[in-house]
Parts: structure tokens; C-alpha cells; sequence
């Protein structure tokens, strides 16, 4: 591997989206071997180049060449900052302080990652943040008084920030104006072993004893569950490939209604001292790369690409396909506004919500 040198951060333009408005795409180079591009459009992490064990570098995440493709293909959300409300609120409703608020319904009646104009379709403003240790950009967007029917102004940040020890961490903040809601996360798509094996290559831990079984919809169909002698229990490294096969799909009517995983588990472990609790681990069978997430958040969704459909080709010049990269998407719980049982998501004047994600690459000794 090349000696390290130092963090640097540029950008370049990148194309536009369908109303005209310019993108940019920032680079971010740790300095050690790891890069980032990140476009201004959806908050996209467009790629994230690793080095695998023996030095091969390539990026870990699905995206596509352009903006133009990034603006085109509405759904899979690849590699997106998704908001205001990540997952779904039921039916598009929500009650708060005694008043409802409608979302416009995207995906089987409810609505998923905001509605249909959500933070994954806008073009945020980025600015580089000086960091001797890390290359880092910060992306703010206003979301205003009814958003896509949610109520107050959303002032929102999130900075990408890449480390010299290969860490990439994601800091979500936002304050409002009025009561609202808030959830938010990144949507981004890993495949460790860089299109050659898809989720048939990984092992995947997720640390939780329960997780919510959904209904038709994907809502939320009564109390967490144990996960305990289910095909939900990741709680050791478990290959994917079994899981996913389509007989074991078929076998279990929660994997069947959604064509593999689309679940929230509810993590167990408490935070440490830096208010990281573990999330998932995801490695790479050949041995080449693994991956840990760490995060401030309750709980993390995991969704296995079932919509990949090969309509889209990658900027590798491969096709997405169905379990070809995995979502590690940590969050509160789907629909927690129409549940009181659940944690809040509600955040009100003078509040200020704060989370943080950290991907860790313990093969390069991150972390």
C-alpha cells in the first residue's frame, strides 16, 4: 500500500439534475488508501473504495455514473441521505400534539423515506471542513413548513467524514421551528467483495435478540419478537447465501412477503463510551474485507435488495440484481409517531437531534 499522505478534500461538477440545477460531486480521500464521492444531489455516497486485504482496491456501495441516472431512477434510493422520516409511517399519517399530518403515500399505501420528494431527490449544499485527521465535507438542506406535509422548518446537516484509520462517519443533525418528526438515515448499498460474489459472499451479525415482524405493507404487525429459532437470528456471523436461497425465502412468510430481508432489529447493547453501540458486521467469505457498523441509533434495518430488478446498471458496468449488496440502515423504529410504546421521534423548538454512524473496517485495523 502507498505511504500515507495528507486528508484532502475537492469537487468537481457533476451534471444536473431534470429542473436544471447543478450537482457537484466531492472527493474525499483519507490519505491511507480509503476514498469517498459524494454528490450534492440525494446527499449520495456514489462510491467508497476500500482496499481489500491484499491492497486490491475497489468500492464497496452500488451507485450508478450520473446524476442524470441517480435523478431517473426513483425507488432503490442508492446510497441516498433519506428523510425527513426514514421507513414508513402507515397509511401516510401521523398524529402530533393532537393534530394529524398526511404524508403522500409511495409504497403500498404508506409512505416510505419521507414520500415521494424526499431528502434522497434534492440537491443539498456542501461546504469542506477543515480536519488534519479525516477528509470531510458537511451537506445542509431546508426542508420547510410542510414538507411533503410535515410540519415546521428543518434546518438539517449531515458530514461525511473520512478518517485516516479508514473509518467513515456520518453526523446527522437538525433543529426546528415546530414540532415535527425525525428519523433519519443513509441509505447505502455494501457488496464487500465488489460485484464478484453479491450477498452469497458475506457473513452478516446483527446483536439483537428481537426484531418487528411486519405486515403486507412492511408496517409494523404487533410487538417485537425473539428472535430465537428464526431465520432472524444473526446474532452470530451467519452466511446470507443459505438464507437468501429461494427455497428458505419461500419457507418463511415474513422473508416471502418481502423477497428476502426488509427488517428492523432492535439493538441490545448499550452505548460505550465514544455512544457508539455495535450495529452489524459484515464480512466478505473470501476473506477479502469486513465491515462494522456503530452507531447512536435504537436500531437498524436491513434490506437485501429485494427490488433490484437489473434495470439499472452500476458504475461498475454491472447490473443491480436482486441480493447482489445489502442496507445496514440504522434508525428508529418504522412508524414510531403512530406508536407511543415506541422511542420519540418527535423533536420540538429548541431541541436538537444528533446521531452518528460509524463504518469501521477492522481488516485494515480500523477501529
Amino acid at each position: 500500500m502507498n505511504a500515507p499522505t495528507a486528508p484532502a478534500v475537492r469537487y468537481e461538477p457533476h451534471g444536473y439534475v431534470p429542473d436544471g440545477t447543478p450537482v457537484q460531486r466531492w472527493h474525499l480521500d483519507s490519505g491511507t488508501g480509503t476514498t469517498a464521492a459524494v454528490l450534492t444531489y440525494g446527499g449520495i455516497l456514489q462510491h467508497l473504495t476500500v482496499p481489500a486485504a491484499d491492497g486490491t482496491r475497489a468500492s464497496v456501495v452500488l451507485g450508478l455514473p450520473t446524476a442524470e441516472a441517480y435523478a431517473a431512477a426513483r425507488g432503490p434510493y442508492l446510497g441516498a441521505l433519506v428523510g425527513r422520516y426514514a421507513n414508513r409511517l402507515a397509511h401516510g399519517r401521523f398524529p402530533l400534539d393532537g393534530a394529524d399530518h398526511t404524508v403522500p403515500a409511495n409504497d403500498r399505501g404508506h409512505a416510505l423515506h419521507g414520500g415521494p420528494d424526499g431528502f434522497d431527490r434534492r440537491v443539498w449544499r456542501a461546504t469542506p471542513v477543515p480536519d488534519p485527521d479525516a477528509a470531510a465535507v458537511r451537506l445542509t438542506l431546508l426542508s420547510p413548513d410542510g414538507d411533503m406535509g410535515f410540519p415546521g422548518t428543518l434546518d438539517v446537516a449531515v458530514t461525511y467524514r473520512l478518517a485516516a484509520d479508514h473509518t467513515l462517519t456520518l453526523d446527522y443533525e437538525a433543529r426546528t421551528d415546530r414540532p415535527t418528526v425525525v428519523n433519519l438515515t443513509h441509505h447505502a448499498y455494501f457488496d464487500l467483495t465488489a460485484g464478484r460474489h453479491g450477498l452469497a459472499g458475506h457473513t452478516l451479525r446483527v446483536p439483537g435478540t428481537h426484531y418487528l415482524p411486519v405486515d403486507a405493507g412492511a408496517i409494523p404487525a404487533g410487538p417485537p419478537a425473539p428472535v430465537e429459532a428464526t431465520p432472524f437470528d444473526l446474532r452470530e456471523p451467519t452466511p446470507l447465501g443459505p438464507r437468501l436461497a429461494p427455497e428458505a425465502v419461500a419457507a418463511e412468510p415474513q422473508l416471502a412477503a418481502a423477497g428476502g430481508y426488509d427488517h428492523t432489529w432492535l439493538l441490545d447493547t448499550g452505548p460505550g463510551p465514544d455512544g457508539l453501540r455495535p450495529a452489524a458486521a459484515l464480512t466478505a467469505l473470501d476473506g477479502s474485507r469486513a465491515m462494522e457498523v456503530w452507531t447512536t441509533e435504537p436500531a437498524v434495518q436491513v434490506y437485501t435488495g429485494n427490488q433490484l430488478d437489473a434495470s439499472l446498471t452500476g458504475s461498475d458496468g454491472r447490473p443491480l440484481t436482486r441480493h447482489r449488496a445489502v442496507c445496514l440502515e440504522t434508525q428508529h423504529l418504522p412508524d414510531s409517531p403512530n406508536h407511543p410504546e415506541y422511542p420519540t421521534t418527535v423533536l420540538r423548538p429548541g431541541q436538537e437531534f444528533r446521531s452518528r454512524t460509524a463504518y469501521r473496517f477492522p481488516h485494515l485495523g480500523a477501529g
